[in-house]
């Protein structure tokens, strides 16, 4: 698992989070890095010091943002306190942790219906093989009318989409496993991309096999579908020629929220009984994590003043 001198420290911290009951998956996946980074500096150094390390680490990769080194260094940061208690021996030097951002600053960017019909008209010239185009229809669809995450959906496996009930299954992601019903018009779309996907794979899926599938025939891969995706935001004019402004693939998710609130407007809805509804639907613990998608569009604030306005109005009337 782990190959740097540190690796004793590394195995035993993380068996010291997981006894506390967290999956700490991602957190172990960072401090994969780290041990790999700190394996060939110590080969590099033998006189290497863990504080200088981890600033290195963590300066190792320009360009990234801000906030995701600082991610990466709370991780570190816990680790470095466990080391610092048990193992006092090993820091003898306090680290200087740099002051980062925790929070993003990045703003959602929510489609219109308008943008992800242009995105379904793009998914139909995808070349190289013309399988591309069911795939990426079936995708946007699913990302679109169901707000599932998109590693959820590269995760589906063929026996999650119950195509007989209109509903999907969603492991365990963040805590939380979950059912996901969706209308019957998807369905006509998902089963004409698994009729598709039977021609150009040649024979029948099993349930165990990957729901989406690439042109080379294994899973789907998320740095495959980012690409993808952005090129076709691009093509679309949603997002300039380079850059890292504009939507991302997962602003479908916050589209699909926005959007259902939106149409809870027009319906008279009450949203107060509505949204823990939405909260459960997204896989959210509690509606904190949805209070992040519910972004403030012109339709939406109209909508919401249009409403107030109403009330006013039967208020005085009273």
């Amino acid at each position: 698992m782990f190959i740097s001198p540190l690796a004793a420290a590394l195995r035993e911290f993380i068996e010291f989070k997981r006894r506390r009951g967290y999956r700490y998956s991602r957190a172990e996946f960072t401090l994969r890095s780290f041990d790999r980074f700190v394996a060939v500096r110590a080969k590099q150094d033998p006189s290497w010091r863990l504080d200088e390390a981890i600033l290195a680490w963590l300066a190792s990769r320009p360009g990234r943002l801000a906030v995701s080194v600082a991610q990466d260094m709370a991780v570190v940061r816990q680790f470095w306190l466990y080391v610092r208690r048990l193992h006092p021996a090993r820091c003898r030097h306090d680290v200087r942790w740099p002051k980062l951002p925790t929070q993003t600053t990045f703003a959602p960017h929510v489609l219109t219906i308008f943008d992800v019909r242009a995105l379904l008209r793009l998914a139909r010239d995808l070349e190289r093989p013309r399988f591309r185009r069911a795939l990426y229809r079936a995708l946007l669809l699913v990302l679109y009318c169901t707000g599932l995450r998109v590693g959820e959906a590269l995760r589906l496996r063929v026996g999650d989409v119950d195509l007989g009930r209109d509903v999907i299954f969603v492991a365990e992601f963040k805590g939380r496993a979950r059912w996901v019903p969706f209308d019957p018009t998807l369905r006509r779309e998902l089963r004409r991309y698994l009729g598709a996907r039977r021609v150009f794979s040649g024979s029948d899926p099993r349930r165990d096999d990957p729901w989406f599938i690439g042109p080379h025939g294994r899973a789907l891969s998320a740095k495959t579908v980012g690409y993808t995706l952005c090129r076709m935001f691009r093509m679309a004019g949603l997002k300039p020629p380079a850059g890292r402004a504009g939507p991302r693939p997962y602003d479908l998710r916050h589209t699909f929220a926005v959007h259902r609130l939106t149409r809870w407007y027009r319906e008279g809805a009450d949203l107060h009984a509505r949204l823990p509804w939405l909260s459960a639907y997204m896989g959210h613990a509690d509606l904190l994590g949805t209070e992040t998608y519910l972004t403030a569009t012109p339709e939406l604030l109209g909508l919401a003043a249009d409403r107030l306005r109403r009330h006013f109005v039967r208020t005085r009337r009273r």
